[in-house]
């Protein structure tokens, strides 16, 4: 029986969204499921990226019904599964008097160290989206300067490598199947 091949997204925060991206991901999904055999598609959280990935993923899913998304949680996440989804936007939206859509998934791996990392467990759970992964479809710019943050002696310190370039940096490490978009 032939093994179910992955893929994870991984990509920075904020993104351009284009369609043109649209049109390089769709093409990339289509190949990796008719040719490649992907039908588990990883997910993490916190970024545009992940976000827009799921969204076309999800449009996908309508004809090849088969594939899994699958979404990896850390520290201070939770899914819904599409089980739930009518239910929980429906509560959602009456609760906030304005109208939710939620991301869904088919299943929820949780990190091993969800409850016991540190604030950066996010680097913890893209390396093991990346190793259960045969293939990792990155939106990553090398120029990419991360977003400055203030200490609490209000000094501004630059962060020197993206949690994108880290997973980058990881996936050519484990020689996984790289496809940037960019």
């Amino acid at each position: 029986m032939e093994k179910h091949k992955s893929c994870c997204f991984i990509g920075h925060r904020k993104i351009e969204v284009s369609n043109l991206l649209e049109e390089k991901l769709k093409i990339v999904l289509i190949y990796l499921i008719e040719k490649q055999r992907v039908t588990n598609f990883l997910f993490g959280s916190k970024s545009q990226f992940d976000n827009f990935c799921h969204y076309v993923v999800t449009e996908l899913k309508q004809k090849y019904t088969f594939i899994k998304r699958i979404a990896y949680t850390c520290k201070s996440e939770c899914v819904f599964f599409e089980s739930e989804k009518e239910e929980w936007e429906q509560r959602l939206s009456k609760f906030f008097k304005r109208q939710f859509n939620l991301l869904c998934y088919e299943q929820e791996i949780e990190h091993k160290t969800k409850y016991t990392a540190n604030k950066a467990s996010y680097i913890e759970r893209n390396f093991a989206m990346i190793d259960d992964s045969d293939f990792c479809v990155f939106y990553y710019d090398e120029n990419y300067i991360p977003p400055q943050k203030n200490t609490n002696n209000s000094h501004i310190i630059r962060n020197q490598k993206s949690g994108t370039k880290i997973a980058y940096d990881y996936a050519k490490r484990k020689n996984k199947n790289i496809i940037n978009l960019i």
